[in-house]
C-alpha cells in the first residue's frame, strides 16, 4: 500500500480483511473483493427507509441495474462489470448519498466520488463509457430507483412524480426475485453479498479472459514476402 508520510491528510476505513483504505489517497490493491461485496451489502439505499424487514442494499440494487440493463441486450463481460460496479465507491464511502444532496455538498464531493472511481476502473480494467451506453445505463439506473421507490419504500406514482420528480414508470416483476424472497423484498446482507459476489466473480473472470484474449491479424494471409514481391 502506498506509504503515508507522517501529519499528511488520512481517512483511513478499515475493511473487514483488516486491511486499511485511505479515501483521500485511495490505492487499487487496499481491499479484497470480500470487501467490496460485504461494504456494497451493508450500505443502505433510500436513507434505509424500507416497508420491509429489512432496507434495500447497494448491493442488490447493483444487481437490479444489470438485470436491467440485460435485457436490453448482450453485454460483454466487461460491460456486465462496469454496470455490477457503477456504484462500487459507496462501498469506500459507506454511504448512498442522494443525488439532491450531492449539489448541496458541492465540487469537494463530486472530486473525491470521482477519485474513488478512477481507482475502481483502474483495479478492474473497466471499459469507458460511451454516449450511447451510459445514456442506457442511466435509463437503466432511473428505472430501478423508480421501481424501488414504489415496491421497497412505499412511494406511489403520484408522490413519485410531484415530490420525487421520477418520471419512469415503475417495472411490475423483479428482475432478480430469488426464489426464496417475494418480489422486490430487500435481501439480508449476507444473502445480498453472496449473490452479489457470485455474479461478481463470474463476470471478472469472463472479464479478464477478454482481455487476455489475442487481437486479431491484420492480415489474414500467409506473409507475402520472396518471389511474390519479386516483380513489385
Amino acid at each position: 500500500m502506498t506509504a503515508i508520510t507522517k501529519g499528511a491528510p488520512r481517512a483511513f476505513v478499515l475493511l473487514r480483511s483488516r486491511r486499511r483504505l485511505d479515501l483521500l489517497n485511495p490505492d487499487p490493491e487496499a481491499w479484497t473483493d470480500e470487501d467490496l461485496a460485504a461494504g456494497l451489502s451493508r450500505t443502505i439505499r433510500w436513507g434505509g427507509t424500507s416497508r420491509w424487514e429489512h432496507p434495500l442494499s447497494v448491493a442488490q440494487d447493483s444487481l437490479t441495474v444489470l438485470a436491467i440493463r440485460e435485457a436490453d441486450g448482450a453485454l460483454t463481460a466487461g460491460e456486465g462489470l462496469r454496470e455490477l460496479l457503477h456504484d462500487a465507491t459507496e462501498f469506500m464511502l459507506g454511504w448512498d448519498c442522494i443525488t439532491p444532496l450531492k449539489a448541496q455538498l458541492g465540487e469537494p464531493f463530486r472530486a473525491l466520488e470521482a477519485r474513488l472511481q478512477t481507482v475502481i476502473d483502474a483495479r478492474y480494467r473497466l471499459p469507458e463509457w460511451t454516449p450511447q451506453e451510459y445514456a442506457l445505463h442511466k435509463r437503466a439506473d432511473r428505472l430501478a430507483a423508480a421501481s424501488e421507490a414504489m415496491h421497497v419504500v412505499g412511494w406511489s406514482r403520484l408522490e413519485m412524480r410531484k415530490t420525487l420528480g421520477i418520471a419512469e414508470t415503475p417495472l411490475v416483476h423483479d428482475p432478480l426475485s430469488p426464489c426464496a424472497f417475494a418480489p422486490w423484498k430487500p435481501w439480508p446482507p449476507r444473502v445480498a453479498e453472496r449473490l452479489f459476489l457470485d455474479r461478481f466473480h463470474a463476470l471478472e473472470r469472463a472479464h479478464r479472459s477478454e482481455l487476455r484474449r489475442p487481437e486479431p491479424e491484420l492480415c489474414p494471409f500467409f506473409d507475402l514476402g520472396g518471389a511474390e514481391h519479386a516483380g513489385s
